[in-house]
């Protein structure tokens, strides 16, 4: 019994949260937010350490000069989302404000290759990131001094993972963040003990082997397709987000898909935040008032040393407020943010 539930639990876990420099024009429109007239946005294609090919929206002003050199940006999240959610907002909407903005799809999701599909990974998931840098140091119009990361979600947490290990990232920003490792581990507020994490160990280390006999992947429980009304609120806002048109996008996981059950072992067993604290860089890190979520940004905050970091606190926020809500979304501070750290 107490096998199932620790499993039940994780798969609620996993619905939450070289350079090949090839571009094609993106003629159709197939973004969860408007369309802006003051950016250019281009499908662009990069290649990680691991030789996955990773896919991103490129997104320019549309003022930007041919031998104009900008700072740049590159972001990915929510975990189990696509660039063409809540990432690629924050990336047109900084495109607008002067930056070059990269919105990409992770390892294993999206548009992005790798098999199998729906795969998450500390490690890969982190050197994503990096990989994106490699990508924009090799713009012909982005500074290669001048360039920062934002993770939303989950991908807050691998963003600040990022920033210990890439001395070429000047600047992060976490927003709204997840550490995926240590909710895998120790399940929200920590209440899964060393006993509860050896048991569900074991249940998913059993998994590997039905896996491997059947030649498939079973797959983690996703958002029910309609609320009963006795969901914990932060489910319900989920739901708000992935499941109506507000945000729904047929290659977001979250929206239509399903995580691989076994995705989560290695997300117990690697904390990423172990050398926050030697992040030498500027970071800033957002999160709503009223999140659940909230003490994973705090308590990443504490671990942080130097005077050019930042928390921010938004003041009647909740944790999915912080992927599209125009009205919460600290846009004025993050450009300044950006802007005072990559020049």
């Amino acid at each position: 019994m107490v096998k199932n539930l620790l499993l039940s639990f994780v798969t609620l876990l996993l619905i939450i949260g070289g350079c090949n420099m090839s571009m094609a024009k993106n003629n159709k429109w197939d973004k969860t937010f408007s369309k802006s007239d003051k950016v250019n946005v281009q499908k662009v294609e990069f290649t990680n350490r691991y030789g996955i090919t990773l896919v991103g929206d490129l997104y320019t002003p549309k003022n930007l000069k041919k031998d104009e050199k900008l700072p740049a940006i590159a972001m990915s999240g929510p975990f189990g989302a696509v660039k063409e959610q809540a990432s690629g907002l924050y990336a047109q909407t900084l495109a607008q404000r002067g930056f070059i903005t990269l919105a990409f799809d992770p390892s294993y999701t999206g548009e992005s290759k790798g098999t199998p599909r729906n795969v998450a990974s500390p490690d890969i998931n982190t050197e994503d990131f990096s990989a994106a840098v490699d990508y924009l140091s090799n713009n012909a119009n982005v500074d290669s001094e001048k360039i920062g990361i934002l993770g939303i979600c989950g991908f807050g947490g691998f963003a600040i993972n990022a920033a210990a290990m890439d001395t070429r990232i000047k600047a992060t920003v976490a927003s709204t963040m997840y550490d995926m490792t240590r909710v895998s581990a120790k399940g929200y507020n920590d209440t899964i003990d060393e006993q509860g994490r050896y048991e569900l160990k074991q249940s998913l280390n059993k998994q590997r082997t039905e896996d491997y006999k059947n030649g498939t992947y079973a797959k983690a429980a996703g958002l029910p397709e309609k609320l009963t009304g006795e969901e914990p609120q932060f489910v319900k806002d989920y739901w708000n987000y992935y499941k109506t048109n507000r945000g729904f996008h047929e290659r977001s996981i979250n929206s239509n898909g399903n995580w691989n059950m076994t995705s989560t072992l290695s997300l117990i067993n690697m904390p990423i935040l172990a050398y926050g604290d030697e992040i030498k860089s500027a970071v800033l890190v957002i999160h709503g008032e009223k999140a659940h979520s909230r003490y994973f940004g705090e308590d990443a905050f504490k671990k942080l040393k130097g005077d050019n970091k930042e928390l921010l606190i938004v003041e009647g926020a909740s944790h999915v407020d912080l992927y599209d809500n125009l009205e919460k979304i600290p846009f004025d501070k993050i450009e300044t943010f950006f802007k005072e750290n990559l020049k």
